[in-house]
């Protein structure tokens, strides 16, 4: 217990969710240790985004705790709260840029609002960020409408990453990009990660995505979590939600990292 409580990023407990007389989620229990990659999927209604909106503090459960860094979400001070919110970052499932704001300034944005950094360090750092993405000093200068699909999440991505956060949430990352763009945003997460140790969690209902990236995953139907181990681990919980997810007809099943 010692050491989970040592490498432990986020815990939640007992987590109740409801909206009016619908019940979303029920006695929800998860942990995620540092330097994990961890996949949320289930079904439509089964609030997948909506746990990802009480982990960041947007949304409180009707019961439950939520800790991130072994502090209370809704219950710390102003300080530890403003020092959660610096350690983590998060990428809106359409990436959710300024429009009136380059996209140069677009990944300034958090830098300039913790007013720490001089300006000259904040230019600076956009630069590497950039370059982090694989993007060029000059798409900087673009807006968020000259910027294709993929070049939207790769901002994004660098705008979720301009503070160094220890913990990355993504909603959906590669909705919306064919299937050569989700392949390269794919890999140049998992490269990222790699190099920076950053921990993860992602909603995706895309197995590729899933099976490019998790090293775990947490299954979300019944109002609750059905299953959380590795791809291979979940596949062996009989629930027919993950046949029909994991095992569909036209579907390859997901095999964990680094097996064949």
């Amino acid at each position: 217990m010692s050491n989970t409580l040592a490498t432990s990023v986020i815990q939640l407990r007992g987590i109740r969710t409801r909206f009016g007389e619908s019940v979303i989620h029920r006695d929800i229990d998860l942990d995620v240790n540092a330097g994990e990659i961890v996949a949320l999927v289930g079904g439509s209604g089964s609030g997948k985004t909506t746990l990802l909106r009480e982990i960041v503090g947007l949304l409180r459960p009707e019961a439950g705790t939520v800790r991130l860094f072994g502090h209370s979400v809704f219950d710390a001070g102003p300080g530890i709260r403003r020092d959660i919110r610096r350690r983590l970052g998060m990428l809106f499932q359409q990436g959710a840029l300024f429009s009136a704001l380059s996209a140069f300034d677009n990944i300034a944005f958090p830098l300039r609002e913790v007013k720490v950094l001089d300006e000259d360090s904040i230019q600076e750092l956009v630069r590497l960020k950039l370059q982090q993405v694989e993007l060029e000093p000059w798409h900087g200068q673009l807006m968020p409408a000259e910027l294709s699909g993929g070049m939207v999440k790769r901002v994004a991505l660098a705008r979720a990453m301009a503070l160094e956060p220890e913990l990355l949430l993504f909603d959906e990352p590669t909705a919306g990009l064919d299937p050569d763009r989700a392949d390269g945003f794919v890999e140049l997460i998992r490269s990222l990660q790699a190099e920076l140790g950053f921990t993860v969690v992602m909603v995706t209902h895309d197995l590729k995505t899933l099976s490019g990236l998790s090293s775990r995953v947490a299954v979300l139907a019944d109002q609750r979590i059905i299953a959380d181990g590795t791809p291979t681990e979940v596949l062996k919980v009989d629930h027919p939600f993950i046949r029909n997810f994991f095992c569909a007809e036209d579907a390859k099943p997901v095999r964990d990292k680094g097996m064949v």
